[in-house]
């Protein structure tokens, strides 16, 4: 029996649930023949190998390295679907980098959230968090819209791109510390490829803030020591090996247990945004 299909909410085309690589599914950068990491090394190495952004994001979201990961986001993409949902066709793969390819400026995230890129597949995408984001970098110039809701919905952002510590929907919003450690190569491979560019960098939460460090430390950046630690408007400047100064912001995650109690308001997003 062939897998039940369902209308793209923004172009009406029919896809399975998870959707298949190189079906036309709006953004993806993946095709039949993107080759797929099933481990670590195969991680290691496909990322080390990638030699454009492109190449790095096709390759991102076909990963299947973590099969905790992989279970979990393909069964909220068939049978855990959000109520309000259930009639739209799921992503159900990894969330590859979103943004302008030539970016100065780089966000990094913690993981995507099961009904949200799992669901579009864009970094974001059709939840609250995101409504929050993209309502921020519209108003500091950097979308050209402030919503956010379905992939192919026509937004573009504009010197400034968007990546994630953990690729994947994690249980809980609590990815383990193997899984991190698994994905960690596509985020030095990111930062790697924008390093000839790149000024500055918004570490969405502690998570986010751990991993831009780590992944600097990895590619031989100068790193301040003792550790910076994370907090809301921390700052702290990194050194790449070709000695370029770096500036990582931190900002308490846009998520709902975030802004929903107050503890951060847009006032407090947009004054970091604008020191970017």
């Amino acid at each position: 029996m062939s897998p039940r299909r369902e209308p793209h909410p923004v172009t009406g085309e029919l896809f399975a649930s998870p959707v298949p690589p190189g079906r036309g599914w709006p953004g993806d950068p993946a095709t039949a023949r993107t080759p797929v990491a099933r481990d670590a090394d195969d991680v290691t190495r496909l990322a080390g190998s990638a030699r454009s952004l492109e190449v790095l994001n096709a390759r991102i979201s076909v990963c299947r390295a973590c099969p905790r990961l992989v279970e979990w986001r393909e069964r909220v993409a068939t049978s855990g679907r959000r109520a309000s949902f259930a009639d739209q066709p799921y992503w159900g793969r990894p969330g590859p980098g979103f943004g302008d390819p030539e970016a100065e400026v780089l966000i990094v995230g913690l993981a995507p959230a099961a009904n949200g890129t799992n669901r579009t597949g864009r970094l974001f995408t059709g939840d609250r968090s995101g409504d929050w984001l993209y309502a921020a970098l519209h108003r500091a110039g950097y979308a050209n819209q402030p919503e956010s809701w379905a992939a192919g919905d026509g937004l573009r952002l504009d010197g400034i791109r968007i990546a994630a510590a953990v690729r994947c929907a994690p249980p809980d919003n609590k990815p383990s510390t193997d899984e991190k450690a698994t994905c960690a190569p596509w985020l030095d491979r990111d930062l790697q490829l924008a390093e000839p560019r790149l000024r500055s960098m918004l570490a969405l939460g502690s998570i986010g803030w751990d991993a831009a460090l780590g992944a600097a430390r990895r590619l031989g950046w100068t790193v301040p020591r003792p550790k910076p630690r994370f907090g809301h408007g921390v700052e702290a400047t990194l050194t790449t090996a070709a000695g370029a100064d770096v500036r990582l912001l931190g900002s308490y995650h846009v998520s709902q247990q975030n802004t929903f109690t107050g503890r951060l308001t847009e006032a407090m997003l947009d004054e970091v945004i604008a020191r970017l």
